[in-house]
């Protein structure tokens, strides 16, 4: 799933350059052109990282952070066109993850934003959730989702998945599957790899009729593709 980004920034030219820039990498970016909107964004969904300028029509950008902080761990970088080191120095002491001053190259702020997702996820955290293109798999919280939303499989289903992505680009037979689902406790009555097979497609995938995440390979058994969503 692609990683979210709230950019709170009040220059509607550096916005759209960022979220077109940041787009074509991967990311999703929703823009907030006052601190107000951007607090109102974060209350109403998550975002995994916040790019915050400082120099906001309604709200100094320190200020911001600190409320921000105050109130939730998302990693935080910070973009000034003042040239006080102070500022910057404040605003790494309030919480902020990063900095970068205006002007910037796309491609460091890019950068950044990577590194610090990167020390804030973690190994561990990285390592418990799968993504495959739009789709997300978290396997501690056992949750499918699609662009974000959460989808409706079963616990066995679920694990069938999970086994599939895991082995992702390898051939699985029914009976490998099965085999390695032996320890999951089954559905009322014991249906088929296939039916299970068919109520996942019908969560995840865009078109079920014509499946691009879950592939049948007849008389052999299914592959779950790695490349997905192109």
């Amino acid at each position: 799933m692609a990683e979210r980004i709230l950019m709170i920034d009040d220059d509607d030219r550096l916005a759209g350059m960022v979220s077109d820039y940041l787009g074509g990498a991967g990311f999703r970016v929703t823009v907030a052109g006052t601190g107000r909107d951007g607090e109102a964004q974060l209350k109403r969904e998550t975002f995994d990282a916040v790019i915050l300028d400082l120099m906001l029509p309604d709200a100094d950008g320190l200020d911001l952070c600190r409320r921000l902080r105050g109130s939730s761990d998302v990693p935080i970088l910070m973009l000034t066109a003042r040239g006080e080191p102070m500022d910057r120095v404040v605003g790494l002491e309030l919480g902020a993850d990063d900095y970068l001053s205006k002007p910037f190259e796309p491609r460091e702020l890019q950068a950044r934003l990577r590194a610090i997702l990167r020390r804030k996820g973690g190994p561990t955290a990285k390592a418990d959730v799968l993504r495959f293109g739009r789709l997300e798999i978290d396997k501690g919280a056992r949750i499918v989702r699609v662009d974000g939303e959460e989808r409706a499989i079963t616990s066995y289903q679920f694990a069938l998945l999970l086994a599939l992505a895991e082995r992702a680009g390898r051939v699985l037979s029914r009976d490998a599957l099965m085999d390695v689902l032996k320890g999951e406790k089954l559905e009322a009555f014991d249906r088929s790899v296939d039916v299970h097979i068919s109520r996942i497609r019908a969560a995840i995938e865009d078109d079920p009729k014509k499946p691009r995440r879950i592939l049948t390979l007849r008389g052999t058994g299914y592959v779950f593709a790695k490349d997905q969503d192109r």
